[in-house]
């Protein structure tokens, strides 16, 4: 044997170059390995810890470790799925449109929440990297990764830290928020859908969402409208406050 398939046909060695060079691979990898992890997070009950995002996450990873695909060359491949994050931006105007009926009488609390999350998690991010001795890019890159990854790759542009830094912190929080936010709202025994979906959508953005909307949805409609005013306020007031403290 040669390798050869049949008279005609390249051997799979010749296959496998093609295959490994065409930008489609990366592709067909991102959807693929995301496919896994709604089938687990589905046969796992919706467990939290089962969540699709970090599976598929690990499975991409572990999949162009092993055959060995420069970064460059897979996100050549996957950029159509970066694409769409500039779409899902824009769509955050209808939760928000949505969900304003819903804030009639809870506004000024919403909006206190809002506030509060959003501060608490810059602060609590940045002093704890400065108080472990972080650099100034990592120490930037936690200024703007409290809201939802396109907005925050946007906002890292405007005051000069690496987009790509932040979107990787922005998806780490919001992959953490989606897997411990049940854990911790239940610890301090928070028993209304309303306010565990705009705490989980303040903490964890866009995966955090998804969550909710997997459970209840009234917990997935107020997670989207706080995900959606956070990425608005944030996108003004964060530029503003970095400047202002000379981040």
């Amino acid at each position: 044997m040669t390798g050869q398939l049949t008279p005609g046909f390249p051997n799979i060695h010749e296959i496998w170059v093609y295959l490994s060079g065409s930008p489609l691979l990366a592709l067909i990898l991102t959807l693929g390995a995301y496919q896994i992890g709604v089938i687990a997070y589905e046969r796992a009950s919706r467990h939290p810890l089962a969540n699709p995002v970090l599976i598929a996450i690990v499975l991409v990873a572990a999949t162009i470790t092993l055959i060995d695909m420069p970064y460059p060359k897979y996100f050549e491949g996957a950029q159509f799925v970066h694409f769409l994050l500039g779409t899902a931006t824009v769509l955050l105007a209808v939760p928000i449109y949505k969900g304003l009926s819903a804030m009639r009488g809870r506004i000024l609390p919403l909006l206190a929440a809002l506030l509060a999350g959003g501060v608490t998690s810059i602060a609590s991010a940045v002093g704890i990297a400065r108080l472990l001795g972080a650099d100034s890019a990592i120490v930037g890159g936690f200024v703007a990764k409290s809201v939802t990854a396109p907005i925050a790759m946007g906002i890292a542009e405007r005051i000069g830290v690496s987009p790509t830094l932040t979107a990787v912190f922005a998806v780490s929080t919001g992959i953490l928020g989606a897997v411990l936010a049940r854990f911790v709202l239940d610890a301090v025994r928070s028993r209304e859908w309303w306010h565990r979906g705009f705490a989980i959508g303040v903490a964890a953005h866009g995966l955090g969402t998804s969550r909710a909307f997997s459970v209840n949805a009234e917990a997935g409609a107020y997670s989207s409208l706080a995900m959606g005013l956070h990425g608005v306020l944030g996108a003004v007031l964060i530029p503003l406050g970095a400047r202002l403290l000379g981040l």
